[in-house]
Parts: C-alpha cells; sequence; structure tokens
C-alpha cells in the first residue's frame, strides 16, 4: 500500500536461482532516492505494482551465477542501477549486463548511494551538454546530492563553476564540492551576476 514509511514491512520471499543471464546477488547496501519516497507515498502513480519491493541501485556481493554469465563470478563486489524495482532486499536476482565491478576503494555504501546520482551527473555533462575545458556551467541548488556531484566533476573536466545556494553553509559545500562561484538566490538575483 502506499502512505508514509509505516507502510514498508519485512517479508520473507525466496529469491531462487539465477536463470540465463542473470545473477544472485546478496545486498550489502541500498541507496534510497526521491524517486522512492514518491513510489512509496503514491506520488508517482502506476510506476510499481502493489504490494511490491521499491528500490533501484544496490551494491552487494555475487552470490550465483547463472548460465550465459560472463565476467562475474561468485564473490565479485558489484553494485547496480536497474529500471527493475526490487533493490530494498537483502537479495534478489539481477540480468549481469546491469552490473558493475566495484574497486576496492569505493565502499558498498558510497556505490549504491550514487549509482543514480552519478548517472545523472554523467548525463548532464556528456549528453545533454558536453562540458570542456573553459565552459562556465550555472548548478542550481549546488550543495544537493546530484548537483555536488555535478559540480565537481565539471570542476574536473576544466569548467569554471557557478552555483546558487540558499545559505551560507550550502554555499561552502558547493564551494567544497567544486563551485568556483557561489549565488545566495535568496540575496541576489542569479542572471545579474553570470550575464
Amino acid at each position: 500500500e502506499t502512505g508514509g514509511p509505516e507502510v514498508l514491512r519485512l517479508e520473507h520471499v525466496e529469491v531462487g536461482a539465477p536463470g540465463p543471464g542473470e545473477v544472485r546477488l546478496r545486498q550489502t547496501a541500498v541507496g534510497v532516492n526521491y524517486h522512492d519516497v514518491y513510489i512509496r507515498d503514491g506520488s508517482y502513480k502506476g510506476w510499481m505494482d502493489l504490494p511490491g519491493i521499491p528500490g533501484v541501485e544496490a551494491a552487494g556481493v555475487v552470490d550465483a551465477v547463472g548460465p550465459d554469465v560472463a565476467g562475474f563470478a561468485p564473490g565479485d563486489r558489484v553494485a547496480y542501477l536497474t529500471p527493475r524495482y526490487g533493490a530494498y532486499a537483502e537479495g534478489r536476482l539481477i540480468p549481469a549486463e546491469q552490473l558493475l565491478h566495484l574497486p576496492e576503494a569505493i565502499s558498498d555504501q558510497t556505490a549504491a548511494a550514487g549509482m543514480v546520482k552519478g548517472l545523472t551527473a554523467w548525463l548532464l555533462l556528456h549528453r545533454v551538454h558536453r562540458v570542456r575545458p573553459g565552459d562556465r556551467v550555472l548548478v542550481h541548488a549546488a550543495a544537493g546530492g546530484v548537483d555536488r556531484i555535478l559540480c565537481c566533476w565539471a570542476a574536473h573536466l576544466g569548467a569554471e563553476v557557478i552555483g546558487t545556494v540558499g545559505s551560507p553553509e550550502k554555499a561552502a559545500l558547493a564551494r567544497q564540492s567544486g563551485c568556483a562561484h557561489t549565488i545566495l538566490y535568496r540575496e541576489e538575483y542569479f542572471l545579474a551576476r553570470v550575464a
């Protein structure tokens, strides 16, 4: 059912064996996004059949490999972002093609929390507009989750990053994340600064 967090409940289900092209994953960290909240509270009606298991990103360890799977073996640390709901679980079956190997330097928690945000930032910086050295990039709400990744990555690519924020504390976070300039949007109209 839809509603507040109290509608979530723990249930035991049998995950089963992986089929062709699938792996069974023992999940160690699960990402929680606004999208998940909107699914749960009913704001996004019709996206997930109820009862259902929300969640689209997680990290974990490959537990078993199905037929026709190459490149993954039991014990591999992996992360994923998938259009299939079901991440709010200790284990699940998932197509191997949706998995990424995790290097030792990245924790399961960081990977699980960063897949949606990281892919969103990549899409904006490489597909919506390919950012190049010398570009000026304006990022609204530059202290948010996606936006901090976006600012850091754009600065790494050589862009001059300008971030709008709502408070001096958020301005400090944005500067730590690569903003060369910050604008307090409650005090200053940003177009006057960037024009």
